[in-house]
């Protein structure tokens, strides 16, 4: 435990974020995961399970949870599967 109050203040700190950032890619792989399923099953909602999916990436993204280009990469990757899927 440090006894410097700007260290204490950055333990306080680097939990909560831990915290927001394991929430968030939880819920990010919670979404593809729901999406991958819906094209493997050619489900009816399809189409707006993999268009969330593609929201939530490239929000991640943005806000640096994942890379940019990690997400661009799955973003196209699910795309292609799910136009596929398609016929």
């Amino acid at each position: 435990m440090p006894n410097i109050k700007s260290q204490k203040d950055r333990v306080r700190l680097t939990e909560k974020q831990t915290a927001r950032n394991k929430s968030g890619k939880s819920a990010l792989r919670t979404a593809v995961k729901k999406a991958n399923a819906s094209i493997a099953a050619n489900a009816d909602n399809k189409a707006e399970q993999v268009k969330g999916a593609q929201v939530a990436l490239a929000k991640a993204g943005g806000k640096g949870l994942i890379h940019k280009n990690t997400a661009s990469r799955k973003i196209s990757r699910m795309a292609k599967r799910a136009n596929v899927a398609n016929g």
